[in-house]
């Protein structure tokens, strides 16, 4: 082939450089607009993969455990059962036993925690010195291990050189049993769970009080509001949104209840206390399925306490009015 002739073949004329650029110009295009479609699915990607693997697929397979008998030394060799492992929590006098336990201590321990938390970040809202300080103080609980918070509350709880009965003896009054006694171990429980988590709703409250629009204060302040009428009549009114979500999650944290009621016990495992005074939902799955052994039963456990959050949060969205 001549050089005349190679110049003017097709693979090395201007109109097939033309072409292949316009092939390049299209499969360009092309892949810029799957990456605009499959970006985002790619970047949530692995979220699910991680909630099928940690999320979905345990909660299904707790529910087909609960409808058959199975022990935990042999996960395997399953049996039929139907509902029986449901209806015989009806039966099941422990199983109501923790269930009072929790409801009694989830109020004892979110009644205070948030009317504490509220105080605390009205405070906080104000120009203080060293604010910063103190707001990550008031989070300094929560950032505190279960364990560590638990046994020193353990210590101060302790019935004959605990600092809470020496308090007591002080003012004129008795040393209290807090391990062995219904109600004040309940208490006790319930102290530590309002000492971790009271800073955390506190920083919440503040930054919806944050943002609250100052002209409402201002407009207060001019009709001869006081600091509590403005706290009552405007603070309060536009927190309602954070005030629900932090008793709505509150309760779940109750509901589930497990690490402080475990350790409060000592050496004593699961059983809430010598006579389960102070036995909650979760430590009375723990004992069925991981101390007596009983997989399936464990897991009509939980999946009576998932229906039981299920029903508190249709309570909560009634109360609301619907979806907002």
């Amino acid at each position: 082939m001549t050089d005349d002739t190679a110049l003017l073949s097709p693979a090395s004329s201007p109109a097939a450089g033309r072409d292949a650029g316009g092939r390049g110009q299209v499969w360009r295009s092309r892949r810029y607009r799957w990456d605009l479609r499959l970006s985002p699915y790619a970047f949530v990607a692995p979220f699910f993969l991680f909630f099928t693997a940690f999320g979905l697929f345990p909660l299904l397979y707790t529910g087909w455990a609960a409808l058959h008998q199975v022990e935990l030394t042999d996960p395997d060799a399953m049996t039929w059962v139907g509902l029986r492992n449901f209806t015989r929590l009806w039966d099941d006098a422990f199983f109501w036993n923790a269930l009072r336990n929790t409801v009694t201590i989830g109020l004892l321990s979110t009644v205070p925690q948030l009317l504490i938390a509220l105080g605390l970040a009205h405070l906080l809202n104000h120009r203080l010195r060293g604010s910063a300080f103190f707001r990550v103080a008031v989070l300094t609980p929560y950032a505190t291990s279960v364990a560590a918070a638990t046994l020193v509350f353990v210590l101060l709880f302790g019935r004959d050189h605990g600092m809470v009965n020496w308090a007591l003896s002080a003012v004129g009054f008795g040393p209290v049993d807090w391990q062995n006694g219904t109600l004040a171990s309940q208490v006790a429980v319930s102290t530590i769970v309002v000492w971790r988590w009271t800073g955390y709703n506190a920083l919440i409250y503040l930054a919806a009080m944050q943002a609250v629009p100052g002209d409402l204060y201002e407009s207060a302040a001019l009709d001869g509001a006081s600091p509590w009428q403005q706290f009552r009549h405007v603070t309060v009114p536009s927190l309602r949104p954070t005030i629900f979500f932090t008793c709505v999650v509150s309760t779940i944290g109750a509901t589930q209840l497990f690490g402080e009621p475990l350790l409060f016990n000592g050496g004593s495992g699961a059983t809430g206390g010598s006579d389960h005074q102070f036995q909650t939902l979760g430590l009375y799955l723990y004992e069925q399925g991981w101390v007596n052994l009983h997989l399936g039963r464990a897991s009509a456990i939980a999946w009576a306490m998932f229906l039981m959050l299920l029903l508190v949060a249709g309570a909560a969205r009634l109360v609301r009015g619907g979806p907002r």
